[in-house]
């Protein structure tokens, strides 16, 4: 959904619409998201401020996505509140520039239009906690087989650590 900002003026604009769950598209095999499970509903208010727009939305459904551990699929329930600031570029030429605490929410759009669809991808990847689980205990896969220890038990030989570290062994106290 396409938004050209020059109709938004300093009256809030408010979308509300539901992604079904063919919308999302992996970005490849190795995409921790794998799809959704039901429709992602979505609202977005978006106003004036200045010479920013500002953009506000919640975003609530559930999520497939893979367990860091065990890489099975998993469900995710996702409900985030998001804010952002969009602004035009800085006319600096500076090539770096240090980022402050306020910084982190400000968008940069180089045109009138702001696609809405992919700051929802954005919001999404963005609600991914840093280590997504299957369930808290999970055993994840055998270093040697790579069997999987939730569904079943390998038999490879426990090793003892570090090769290089066996001389610490005898060492007396």
């Amino acid at each position: 959904m396409i938004i050209d900002l020059k109709s938004v003026q300093d009256a809030p604009r408010h979308f509300d619409f539901a992604l079904q769950p063919d919308w999302w598209h992996p970005e490849g095999e190795d995409d921790q998201v794998l799809g959704m499970d039901g429709p992602l509903d979505v609202r977005i208010t978006i106003y004036r401020a200045g010479t920013k727009h500002i953009l506000e939305g919640r975003l609530s459904g559930t999520l497939r996505v893979r367990c860091d551990r065990c890489l099975e699929p998993c469900r995710h329930d996702l409900s985030k509140e998001f804010r952002l600031f969009l602004a035009p570029p800085p006319a600096t030429a500076e090539s770096e520039i240090e980022l402050e605490q306020e910084d982190l929410s400000l968008d940069f759009v180089v045109s009138d239009e702001v696609d809405l669809e992919e700051i929802v991808r954005e919001q999404i990847y963005f609600s991914l906690p840093m280590k997504v689980l299957c369930k808290e205990n999970c055993l994840g896969l055998c270093p040697s087989c790579g069997a999987n220890l939730n569904l079943e038990k390998c038999g490879c030989p426990k090793g003892e650590g570090h090769p290089e570290f066996s001389k610490l062994k005898s060492l007396k106290f």
